[in-house]
């Protein structure tokens, strides 16, 4: 692997020409003077705190647009800077240094969830799964389902990454077809369709925890949930199944052509594929069956009118403690299939392997654990200085004036974090960034917190595939010049750019339809609209 790193590197010291290739130099090069996002969230802070100062001895201000009566309106109706450049700004920092921290919503939801995923992936039983649906689907389909696998995966972080690419190029080459086509097509399915998933993953809460806060500065009691787009993320899955399939077979395989071993920088002789063993058939029976008798259990407490888990109120499903308790779930039906799938197979015996699971996806947090320490320090004083809320007024006003109040402002809106995603790469860096101006300043104009966010989500996902800032593009790279030699970013980002346009017309397309035309609820219970 580090040879062909180094292969690739060399390759790269031939700076390219042309138009496109000068563009994704500047992309490299702008996303490369960027700090370290948690650098970049401890400058956020000081700027805030600055900012904060200099806004307030202005008198910088806004009428508060709710009605009179609403929950946190001043009764004199107007929302003025706090300053946090002072001898009280100083103390409340010093103070709530350590509960910001501890009461960011996404920090112990993710953790949670990531518990029963780690059962799940240590065992095998997701790596297994992956496989299955490749490597035993027909010529006809494998495209396909090397797509629909590789959106699938991204329940499980790193393995689409790590094994399913590799694998797909492996596959596409013992088929003898291009071997890139297959890493594209995986590619495109893993990292394009990130937010894309059947099943809630851990980005759900994740994102949800963070649209919450922004969504209380016009509404203190709004909560989301991480079921928040799940109708949506359901939906897109084929979406970008059948996109992710056409554009290999259309575009990217016809304009690579013929493979030519002699490309290869590596003996492609010991590409051999291992299928399924009868222990891992038997595995992944069990689990399954594992897997519907929890999902029975499950239903029980929310499918009948009188469910235990229902709202004790409404009887709906919408803000029901099944609902609120999400997470808990997601936990439970990646945590028992895991287990049962391990004692089968024997990569788990007993509750030790299974505490050793969650212990190894703990200590590969730290990075994230501190990147949320420095985020929600960020989103704190965002709020605490109302400069956010200010912001979204203004800027909602400001909309209003252009008359930019109807559904095209989210096609403005999803090229603006697509673009963003470029030089910032975390979806939830860039998302506790972006929320706390933008989820306020389209609920002023009348659309919901879960709306805002399933458009979020699509901008944040398609351009994953054409940015060197993407944390995986380096090892993508590593793979590709095993079998092209010569391989450098501008060809890969060339390649992979096809995906990245289709996806973002595609899936913008859906969005309206699905949202504006046919009026379906993005998620159980999100509403579409918000009245101010």
């Amino acid at each position: 692997m580090s040879e062909a790193v180094d292969k690739a590197n060399s390759t790269n010291e031939a700076k390219p020409s042309g138009l496109f290739n000068r563009f994704l130099a500047s992309v490299e090069f702008l996303g490369n003077m960027l700090p370290h996002p948690i650098t970049l969230f401890a400058l956020f802070c000081v700027a805030i705190i600055l900012f904060s100062g200099i806004a307030d001895w202005f008198g910088l201000s806004a009428i508060d647009p709710r009605p009179v009566g609403s929950a946190g309106r001043e009764p004199d109706g107007v929302i003025e800077v706090v300053s946090l450049l002072s001898a009280e700004g100083l103390q409340r920092i010093v103070t709530g240094l350590v509960t910001n921290f501890t009461s960011f919503a996404p920090l112990g939801t993710v953790l949670v969830a990531l518990l029963g995923v780690s059962v799940a992936e240590h065992s095998g039983l997701l790596s297994a799964a992956m496989r299955g649906m490749v490597m035993g689907a027909s010529k006809r389909l494998v495209t396909f389902m090397v797509v629909l696998a590789a959106i699938l995966s991204n329940t499980a972080s790193e393995l689409g990454y790590v094994v399913l690419i590799p694998l797909a190029a492996m596959i596409f080459h013992s088929l003898g077809r291009h071997p890139l086509a297959g890493l594209a097509a995986a590619f495109a399915g893993v990292s394009g369709g990130y937010s894309a998933n059947l099943l809630l993953g851990t980005i759900d809460p994740l994102l949800a925890g963070i649209t919450t806060p922004a969504a209380q500065m016009i509404d203190p009691t709004y909560q989301v949930g991480a079921e928040a787009n799940w109708y949506f993320m359901m939906i897109s899955v084929l979406l970008i199944a059948v996109l992710g399939t056409w554009v290999t077979e259309k575009i990217v395989e016809p304009r690579l052509g013929k493979y030519n071993p002699d490309e290869a920088s590596a003996d492609l002789a010991e590409n051999n594929i291992e299928g399924l063993t009868a222990k891992e058939k038997s595995g992944l029976k069990w689990a399954g069956v594992s897997l519907l008798l929890v999902s029975l259990l499950l239903a029980w407490t929310i499918v009948p009118a009188d469910g235990i888990l229902r709202h004790p109120e409404t009887g709906l499903f919408a803000h029901s403690p099944f609902s609120k308790g999400i997470v808990v779930f997601i936990f439970i039906t990646f945590g028992i299939p895991g287990f049962v799938y391990g004692r089968i197979v024997g990569t788990m015996k007993n509750d030790k392997d299974v505490i050793n699971a969650m212990s190894k996806s703990m200590s590969s947090m730290g990075m994230y654990i501190v990147l949320v320490f420095f985020a929600a320090q960020f989103v704190a004083f965002f709020k605490w200085t109302n400069l956010g809320t200010i912001l979204a007024i203004n800027g909602a006003a400001m909309l209003q004036a252009l008359n930019l109040t109807g559904p095209e402002v989210f096609v403005l809106f999803i090229l603006m974090c697509a673009v963003v995603n470029l030089s910032l790469g975390s979806s939830s860096a860039q998302w506790a960034i972006t929320a706390p101006i933008f989820v306020p300043m389209l609920m002023l104009i009348g659309y919901a917190p879960e709306t805002i966010q399933a458009a979020y989500r699509i901008g944040d996902s398609v351009t994953n595939l054409i940015t060197p800032m993407m944390s995986y593009f380096g090892l993508i790279l590593a793979v590709a010049t095993k079998y092209k030699k010569d391989m450098g970013i501008g060809t890969l980002v060339a390649t992979m750019l096809p995906y990245s346009m289709i996806f973002f017309v595609g899936w913008v397309a859906l969005f309206y339809l699905w949202v504006f035309v046919f009026g379906l609820p993005v998620g159980p219970g999100s509403p579409t609209y918000y009245t101010p």
